[in-house]
């Protein structure tokens, strides 16, 4: 699908079935030892002896959110949590990060030193430091701003393998809280929009409410953040990924009634908005119940609910039940609904 452009589109950066083209057709082509989770895996039996294996989970991501501040929110916040969280999807507790910045002429320093605190605070939180960078600078009008790419390390957990291949029938499906957060409250912003309510952005780091629902289910099949191109790619990317079918509960997702109603009014559906402080995990039955008290009891994860499960039928098939019994496919985002979210 990606090589049927000639040149890059804004819609291959949406999260949604034009960027999986495009790293799968394009990139991770030529790219032969990438690996196509939301971090690597990275093995050093050398360094401790073969009995002793070292495994780290190893991340990168680049920022270009427009605007740089937004309620609850700034480029850099959201800069260390996308990472962080990415990191700990691999079953890793995040222990550094590298920060580049892209620097354009004009920008006030004031807005940098602003942007500087909040990603201290949020690595404070988070339990991670930041070690190593790089600073380039370009010309007025070539860098709106700042961009901001940052790479993280983590040490996953011994014996944990973790991976969206990995989820089988029978599972139940976790979200970790309200949908549709930060992609409403960019747009709100961005367009000068009110809703009658401040909606505020999402972006939290996860990794503490990872560790929590491994200690308390540790056969969990994977965890994957659904940013862009939000829950409804998410799922389908992991149905694709482990040959299974996906029934989801739609009166079971958590979805703030502001958020619900931007989303009817903009004519945006709420499974397709990105989200940067929410996250799905696949767990085996028998252990849901742990998995959702451990999420719950997390300071990100109130309003936690087990959404649906993994069933028989069509590969790659995710279905969306209402109250009434009736379903129909949730498709993965097309095209571009709303760029530059992260």
């Amino acid at each position: 699908m990606a090589d049927t452009f000639d040149a890059v589109q804004l819609a291959h950066g949406s999260g949604g079935s034009l960027m999986r083209a495009l790293i799968e057709e394009v990139i991770a082509a030529e790219f032969s030892d990438v690996q196509l989770e939301d971090a690597a895996t990275l093995s050093f039996p050398e360094a401790t002896g073969a009995a002793s294996d070292v495994r780290l989970s190893f991340s990168t991501d680049t920022f270009v959110v427009h605007p740089l501040f937004f309620p609850g929110g700034d480029i850099g916040h959201l800069a260390v949590c996308g990472t962080v969280n990415d990191v700990a999807t691999a079953g890793a507790i995040p222990r550094y990060l590298s920060v580049g910045f892209v620097l354009e002429e004009g920008l006030p320093i004031e807005d940098l030193k602003r942007i500087l605190r909040s990603m201290c605070e949020v690595a404070r939180e988070a339990n991670v430091a930041l070690v190593t960078g790089d600073t380039k600078v370009v010309g007025r009008g070539q860098g709106d701003g700042i961009f901001i790419n940052t790479s993280g390390i983590g040490v996953i957990r011994p014996g944990l393998e973790l991976s969206a291949s990995n989820v089988q029938v029978g599972d139940k499906i976790l979200l970790s809280g309200s949908l549709g957060d930060h992609g409403i409250c960019i747009v709100s912003v961005r367009e000068g929009l009110e809703f009658g309510t401040n909606i505020t952005t999402d972006a939290a780091p996860l990794s503490g409410l990872i560790a929590g629902v491994l200690d308390a289910a540790p056969h969990t099949r994977c965890f994957r953040d659904p940013t862009r191109g939000g829950l409804a790619s998410t799922l389908n990317e992991i149905a694709d990924s482990s040959g299974v079918a996906m029934a989801v509960e739609e009166d079971a997702v958590p979805v703030h009634d502001q958020v619900r109603g931007a989303c009817e009014m903009l004519g945006y559906d709420v499974f397709q908005v990105a989200n940067e402080g929410k996250m799905v995990a696949f767990v085996p039955a028998d252990e849901a119940e742990a998995a959702l008290a451990a999420m719950r009891a997390d300071r990100y994860g109130a309003e936690a609910a087990i959404i649906g499960e993994v069933v028989e039928g069509t590969a790659g098939r995710v279905a969306l039940r209402n109250t009434f019994g009736a379903t129909r496919i949730m498709d993965t985002l097309v095209g571009e609904q709303l760029p530059r979210i992260c």
